[in-house]
């Protein structure tokens, strides 16, 4: 078998009672979500997630939005805004 470049060589895992696997061996630790699939050609492929909260939805899904909130969260560690009284 022959390595695809950016994968190691794997480990290898038996499935336990209830068909559950151990990879801890491979660095998952306690609380990592994945995606699982399986291909066609019965490979298992799991797929990092993280979860965000519904109402961030719109700033991942929104290029704009992100963009102009990127440049405020700038201009606050750059010191060039600060607390305004009204809002305070």
């Amino acid at each position: 078998m022959t390595a695809k470049a950016g994968l190691d060589r794997g480990t290898a895992l038996t499935a336990k009672g209830r068909a559950r696997f151990c990879v801890g061996r491979v660095g998952v630790h306690c609380t990592d979500r994945f995606l699982a699939s399986r291909r066609a050609s019965g490979e298992i492929l799991l797929t990092p997630l993280t979860s965000i909260p519904k109402r961030e939805l719109l700033t991942w899904e929104n290029d704009e939005l992100r963009a102009s909130l990127l440049r405020g969260l700038d201009d606050v560690a750059a010191g060039r805004v600060g607390p305004l009284d009204d809002l305070v």
